[in-house]
């Protein structure tokens, strides 16, 4: 599985990245709520309480703040636990389009190897088919 990812990734077909699209864009608010209220908590408690998303380093002499909103207004800082949560959501964004793109490779292999029903006969070939069956029962009455 973890092959097919990789392939998946580094193929360059328009299709899929069509799909990735419309797929990350719409589940985009899911996973961030996700990453967000359900992940990020369960990995703080798993760490001992820690929220991510607070995490940075100060660049800047001036920053005082505890929150990473706070310490934003007051000079820079590397705010590497909002990147490592956008990571994180980026990952399972990814992960959701390539199921969705194997379920759609799976569909379009399985329908090309379901073989074309044959069509229907046209009119004249149904008329054609009992002329030569009448023309066959003739002959099978004349020589008995």
């Amino acid at each position: 599985m973890l092959k097919e990812f990789r392939e998946f990734a580094l193929r360059g077909n328009v299709v899929d990245l069509a799909v990735g699209v419309i797929i990350g864009v719409a589940f985009g608010k899911i996973v961030e709520s996700l990453v967000g209220d359900v992940l990020m908590p369960i990995v703080g408690a798993v760490t001992g309480g820690l929220d991510f998303s607070n995490y940075f380093i100060v660049l800047s002499s001036h920053v005082t703040a505890p929150t990473l909103a706070d310490a934003k207004k007051q000079g820079a800082v590397l705010a590497w636990g909002n990147f490592f949560t956008i990571v994180l959501n980026f990952l399972i964004v990814a992960w959701v389009m390539f199921l969705v793109a194997r379920v759609i490779n799976r569909l379009k292999r399985m329908q090309a190897a379901e073989p074309a029903a044959a069509p229907a006969p046209t009119r004249q070939e149904m008329l054609l088919t009992e002329i030569r069956d009448l023309l066959k029962d003739r002959s099978g009455q004349a020589k008995a």
